[in-house]
């Protein structure tokens, strides 16, 4: 019985990947199975939580020493596409400078992922919303604003 259960369950997965793989690109799903950074990072200098217009919550960290943003990560309890969109974010940020990552945009995260279906494209907003939040949050801890 455990085999019959086991048998389906992978058969599932693979039908799920396959149905994936026809509507997302690779990189989409590369980021959705293998998140990048999908964690809290204890002592960032900037963090910002915000929740976009459709409900997921997505968190951006970061720990930026000598002008150069040297780790990022995020949280969301949001969607696959919400997922990949904050990987692909942090993944894009980490090792350049604070103002090459302020100039990140939703248009710079859907061509790193090959692009989303229309429908889901706020998810980068809402990463790119997010990465420039914490950016701003670190800011504000420079000029003690």
């Amino acid at each position: 019985m455990n085999q019959d259960i086991d048998a389906f369950a992978d058969s599932l997965q693979l039908e799920i990947i396959a149905q994936v793989r026809e509507q997302y690109s690779e990189a989409v799903l590369d980021h959705w199975m293998h998140p990048r950074n999908f964690r809290r990072l204890d002592g960032a200098s900037g963090h910002a939580r915000i929740t976009g217009p459709c409900g997921d919550t997505m968190e951006i960290f970061l720990r930026v020493e000598e002008d150069q943003v040297r780790e990022a990560a995020f949280l969301t309890d949001g969607c696959m596409t919400t997922i990949v969109s904050a990987s692909m974010a942090v993944e894009l940020v980490t090792g350049r400078s604070v103002t090459e990552a302020a100039a990140v945009q939703q248009v710079d995260i859907l061509k790193a992922l090959g692009g989303l279906p229309e429908e889901s494209e706020h998810c980068a907003k809402l990463a790119a919303m997010t990465l420039g939040a914490a950016l701003d949050d670190h800011a504000s801890h420079q000029t003690g604003a």
